[in-house]
């Protein structure tokens, strides 16, 4: 079971990266193994090479159970730590830097969630947590609140954070995410963006598993 789980770290990670929502070492992604144990991303490797065996086994207070030499949890462990403890029905997370859904949160835009009928269908509400410095216990206390009733938060200047039962759940949320804010961006550099009416919107929250 550990060893697959890595396995799927592995991909969704490489995943993530061909497709540019994370670049270089940035980001960082996470999975249960049981109640007292989570398997993590290490700090500063390179996310397009990362291997199975660079995964490390930590327990729910961070303490590190299982490690390479030399390498260490991701900076944003206490983040990660923070959705499982908050969200008992969560067994994976995902941390990355989406382009135009991060400038979002640079111009102080909200997420445009009546623009586009699956994202309201299939994210939900998508709240932005105020800023934080990234890799500080600040970050983790920024979602906590947010993360109890949505599973998918952009962080001011950061990012964004998406959840699920699986790792392939997360990403499915996070390539929606990203699809919208560019589909967004384009429409603002088009002309003017035509909002759907709120009868729709209405009809759209109805049908979504997300706001049930």
């Amino acid at each position: 079971m550990e060893e697959k789980l890595r396995q799927e770290i592995v991909r969704v990670t490489r995943i993530t990266a061909e497709r540019g929502l994370l670049s270089s070492s940035d980001g960082n992604l996470s999975t249960r193994l049981d109640a007292e144990r989570v398997l993590i991303t290490p700090s500063g490797v390179y996310k397009a090479t990362m291997e199975a065996r660079d995964l490390i086994v930590i327990d729910m207070q961070g303490d590190v159970l299982e490690a390479r030499a030399g390498l260490r949890p991701t900076s944003e462990t206490c983040m990660h730590l923070e959705v499982y403890h908050q969200r008992p029905d969560v067994d994976a997370v995902l941390h990355a830097h989406p382009l135009y859904a991060t400038a979002l949160t640079i111009a102080a835009i909200p997420f445009p969630l009546d623009v586009i009928p699956e994202a309201l269908v299939g994210l939900g509400e998508v709240p932005t947590a105020p800023y934080a410095t990234p890799g500080t216990v600040d970050l983790a206390l920024s979602i906590r609140d947010l993360i109890q009733s949505h599973n998918n938060v952009l962080l001011s200047h950061h990012g964004s954070l998406t959840v699920g039962k699986t790792l392939e759940e997360a990403l499915i949320a996070l390539e929606r995410l990203e699809h919208t804010a560019r589909a967004f961006f384009i429409a603002q550099t088009l002309g003017t963006v035509v909002r759907l009416p709120q009868e729709e919107l209405a009809r759209l929250r109805a049908m979504s598993p997300a706001l049930k």
